[in-house]
């Protein structure tokens, strides 16, 4: 979903002569085989992509969750938040690198309840996370922890937040192309 406002910056590329833009943007080619839309208008701002990109691996590495798991957290927060240049990629992903069922992939882009208990347990913490700003009950949190979750996947959760608040107001802004290699998954709010 666009902001009504949208950003006038130009798309950088890797050929951008301020190697603070094009550096970055050269990691993710490297990384990903090619630069995507959301990179290259987040580049107006280093720090911004350079943010997003240290959060978005440092979660993917370090926060506890499974590939299926850390999927599910961002789809939810994505579709929380209407972005649907992160649940078109994030669907991508999930279908064809993290190993999620697409029967799990479709209900959290359709925000229906998951099969899988666990799962779902922690799809409705992350809405509970988003949607409180942070200020879950002790319902709530026993509810995730009962399911098999530990504390410090909360703060696993908050990071993921972080991250994924970084990208979506972003692709808000500058409403960017879906990616050819998530035009499979589009997605509308």
């Amino acid at each position: 979903m666009r902001a009504p406002y949208q950003m006038n910056l130009p798309l950088r590329t890797t050929e951008d002569s301020d190697p603070a833009v094009a550096a970055p943007l050269k990691k993710a080619r490297e990384n990903l085989g090619f630069v995507p839309n959301m990179y290259a208008g987040m580049a107006n701002l280093p720090a911004l992509l350079e943010t997003y990109m240290t959060g978005y691996e440092r979660f993917r590495a370090e926060a506890g969750f499974s590939p299926q798991e850390q999927e599910v957290i961002f789809l939810t927060i994505s579709r929380g938040n209407g972005c649907d240049y992160c649940m078109a990629a994030h669907s991508v992903i999930a279908d064809s690198m993290s190993g999620v069922p697409t029967e799990v992939t479709d209900a959290l882009r359709d925000g229906e309840p998951l099969p899988d208990e666990r799962l779902e347990a922690l799809r409705r913490f992350t809405e509970v996370m988003r949607d409180t700003r942070g200020r879950p009950d002790t319902a709530d949190v026993n509810a995730f922890l009962e399911a098999g979750y530990e504390e410090k996947h909360i703060l696993g959760v908050i990071l993921a937040l972080a991250v994924k608040t970084l990208s979506n107001y972003s692709n808000h802004l500058f409403g960017p192309e879906v990616d050819a290699a998530f035009q499979s998954r589009i997605w509308r709010p």
